[in-house]
C-alpha cells in the first residue's frame, strides 16, 4: 500500500495525539472528517498503521530491557514467534542474516529479565546466547514519540492538533484500570461506549478517566507504524560504545536525525542503542558513514541488519505475528 501526501499528514496527526476526532484533523487539514475517518479505515485494515494505548513503564514500577538472542539459523524463527506471542515484548525482530533476534521486553523492577524470559522460551540448546540490556534513558521512542518520515506538518498545524490536559498528579494508581489499559493495548482509538462497556464503568467516568491517565504521562498513545508503506526499507539496531562524559550530548545529536527511530541509553558493553530506518541500502550506508561516523566521542559501532519484524507494537491480536 503506497501513501499519499494526505495519508502522511494523517499519519502525522495520529502521532501528535492518537485520539484526535476526525472532525479536528479535517478541520486542519482542509478536507472532510468522512475522508479522514476512510483513510484510517483503509490504513488500518491493511496492517499499514495502528493505535495503541501503552503505558510508561517507569510509573508502573517496571523496567524496559533490550534483549539480543543468538540462535543457530533452523531455531532463529521459532523462537521470534514465541516471543512476539507474549504480552510483555514489542519489537521482535530478526536481525544479522536471521540468527540473531532483538526484541523489548518489560519485567518488574526486581525481577532479573533472562529468569523471567527463559522460563517459557522453547527449551532448546539452539539459543546459543542471551544477553539483557536496561533501557536506562530514553530520548527517541517510547513515550518520545518518532514522526520519522511523516513528519509533514506545519507547526501552525501541531499546535492545532497537540492535546490539553488538565493538570493532574504525576503519581497515579494504575492498580483498578488494568481492563481499561488492556482495551486501549488492543485499540488506542476506541470509543468511550466501547470502554465503557468493556470496563463496566459509566461513559463519562471512562472519559474522565483517560484524560487523568494520559495527563499524568502514565497512559500514552504509540503508533504501530508499517514504515515500508512510506516507501522506508532498510531498517538497522546500532550498538555504540561512546565515551561516558559525551554519552549524553551523542544520544541528543542522533535524536535530532529523522532517520533514528529510537535512541537509547543502557548497561553493557555497548552504552547507547539505536534504529535507523532509511529509504534503502545505499540511504543506510549514507547514514552510517556521513552522519553516524562523523560523531567524534563514537568509540565502537556495530550495526545488525533488521531482516524481518514479527512484532511492532506491545500488542499481538489475531493475525498480529507477521511470518518472516
Amino acid at each position: 500500500m503506497t501513501l499519499d501526501d494526505l495519508d502522511r499528514a494523517l499519519v502525522h496527526a495520529l502521532h501528535i495525539d492518537g485520539r484526535v476526532p476526525f472532525n479536528q484533523v479535517a478541520a486542519v487539514l482542509g478536507t472532510s472528517a468522512q475522508t479522514v475517518a476512510r483513510r484510517y479505515r483503509r490504513l488500518r485494515a491493511g496492517g499499514v498503521l495502528r493505535v495503541v494505548g501503552m503505558t510508561d513503564a517507569r510509573r508502573l514500577g517496571q523496567v524496559e530491557w533490550f534483549l539480543r538472542l543468538r540462535c543457530t539459523p533452523d531455531a532463529a524463527l521459532a523462537v521470534a514467534q514465541a516471543l512476539a506471542r507474549r504480552p510483555d515484548t514489542s519489537w521482535v525482530q530478526l536481525t544479522s542474516g536471521g540468527t540473531e533476534i532483538a526484541c523489548v521486553i518489560r519485567a518488574p523492577g526486581q525481577q532479573a529479565p533472562e529468569a523471567l524470559l527463559l522460563q517459557q522460551l522453547p527449551r532448546t540448546p539452539r539459543i546459543v546466547s542471551v544477553s539483557a540490556h536496561c533501557l536506562l534513558r530514553s530520548f527517541v521512542g517510547g513515550p518520545v514519540g518518532w514522526h520519522g518520515p511523516a513528519d509533514v506538518l506545519t507547526q501552525v498545524q501541531i499546535d492545532r492538533l497537540t492535546p490539553v490536559f488538565d493538570p493532574v498528579p504525576s503519581e497515579v494508581d494504575t492498580r483498578e484500570d488494568e481492563d481499561l489499559l488492556a482495551a486501549l493495548q488492543q485499540d488506542g482509538r476506541a470509543g468511550f461506549a466501547e470502554l465503557a462497556a468493556t470496563t463496566g464503568r459509566s461513559e463519562p467516568t471512562v472519559r474522565r478517566r483517560v484524560g487523568q491517565l494520559r495527563g499524568s504521562g502514565a497512559l500514552y498513545l504509540d503508533i504501530d507504524l508499517d514504515a515500508a508503506a512510506l516507501g522506508y526499507h532498510a531498517e538497522a539496531v546500532l550498538w555504540l560504545s561512546v565515551r561516558p562524559a559525551r554519552l549524553v550530548g551523542v544520544a541528543q545529536a542522533l535524536a535530532r536525525h529523522p532517520e533514528a527511530a529510537l535512541v537509547a541509553i543502557t548497561t553493557g558493553p555497548a552504552n547507547l542503542l539505536a534504529k535507523a530506518v532509511c529509504r534503502d541500502v545505499d540511504a543506510l550506508y549514507a547514514y552510517l558513514t556521513e552522519r553516524v561516523g562523523t560523531i567524534e566521542a563514537i568509540e565502537h559501532l556495530e550495526t545488525a541488519p533488521v531482516i524481518s519484524t514479527l512484532k511492532r507494537a506491545a500488542t499481538t491480536g489475531p493475525g498480529r505475528i507477521r511470518q518472516a
